[in-house]
């Protein structure tokens, strides 16, 4: 597996270079200080997979990834860093990062997520994976209309679509839309799914049966 390492402090690139060239199947085939080197580096080298800080000088990790990607470079990216904050972590996942790597983190995880990584897996520190979580949630919840809220709530309660439609005055196919909209928007395969969510979130308070809900299918 070939490796880059971009970070603009040398103790850390010298630092991972020591952890990873002790292992057989990982070559260090360069390294970089800041986005711009980094750049022609992986355009010129195309690594398996390149080991990014977040923060330099000029351009910082996620930019040079999506510089990288316009190029068609079909590098894996690792993020390591210092930081787990919300945006970055937003920023991250939006990017479709491969790994998040916190530099606290012992060598074997950092070994570890190039692995899983260079083999098309993904690798989230798990101080990072509660972080996308709790902004999973967060995100999910308000990406609904207060009607589509309304609904889930719902459904929560275990009500079918006719008597969803009764109970807050629309026509059955509208709850039928919105229910649809729901699934999209949350990712859910089916209404039963999104009923137990709901519940979880405290969106139900009356009647909990989801086995069958008189058989809607959305």
């Amino acid at each position: 597996m070939k490796i880059v390492i971009v970070d603009d402090h040398p103790i850390v690139r010298d630092g991972v270079t020591y952890a990873l060239q002790q292992y057989e199947d990982m070559e260090i085939i360069g390294s970089a200080k800041d986005g711009l080197e980094a750049l022609g580096l992986i355009e010129e080298k195309r690594p398996d997979v390149a080991i990014v800080d977040l923060r330099m000088p000029g351009r910082g990790g996620i930019e040079l990834v999506q510089k990288a990607r316009s190029l068609s470079v079909n590098t894996r990216y690792i993020i390591l860093t210092s930081y787990a904050l919300p945006e970055d972590v937003k920023m991250a996942v939006a990017t479709k990062i491969e790994g998040y790597v916190l530099k606290e983190a012992l060598p074997e995880e950092l070994v570890n997520a190039v692995r899983l990584v260079g083999k098309g897996r993904k690798y989230y520190d798990p101080e990072v994976l509660g972080l996308m979580m709790e902004l999973k949630e967060q995100d999910d919840l308000d990406n609904l209309t207060p009607r589509e809220l309304e609904v889930l709530g719902e459904l929560a309660n275990g009500l079918s679509n006719k008597a969803i439609a009764g109970k807050i005055f629309v026509s059955e196919s509208t709850v039928k839309k919105h229910v649809a909209n729901i699934l999209d928007k949350l990712y859910f395969e089916d209404r039963t799914q999104a009923a137990l969510y709901g519940y979880a979130r405290g969106l139900g308070k009356g009647c909990r049966t989801f086995s069958d809900q008189t058989g809607d299918n959305i």
